[in-house]
């Protein structure tokens, strides 16, 4: 079993910056891939940034060029650096692990929410 622990979620004005925390514990052995990833009212929860254990990244085109996502492997941490946030990102955020044979664990859930 993985325990994910997320943080940093809030409310933010257009244009503003959030950084989400994701910290992995428990059998975290055999982890290929964490990410994160977002659902809004009446839409399907959707990728929005990943990355491998051999640090491939990949984004949605929507948030490319402002969001990252980075590791800290001493920590089992993960982060989301949101800048230019857009009313449009507003959504519950997931991270995400994904272990070999296991499948995928989930956080619960932080709120971002963007005002105009």
């Amino acid at each position: 079993q993985v325990q994910l622990v997320e943080s940093g979620g809030g409310l933010v004005q257009a244009g503003g910056s959030l950084r989400l925390s994701c910290a992995a514990s428990g059998n975290i052995f055999g982890i290929s891939a964490m990410g994160w990833y977002r659902q809004a009212p009446g839409k399907q929860r959707e990728l929005v940034a990943g990355i491998t254990s051999g640090g491939r990244t990949d984004y949605a085109d929507s948030v490319k060029g402002r969001f990252t996502i980075s590791r800290d492997n001493a920590k089992n941490t993960i982060y989301l650096q949101m800048n230019s946030l857009r009313p449009e990102d507003t959504a519950v955020y997931y991270c995400n692990v994904r272990k070999v044979f296991e499948g995928d664990y989930w956080g619960q859930g932080t709120q971002v929410t963007v005002s105009s």
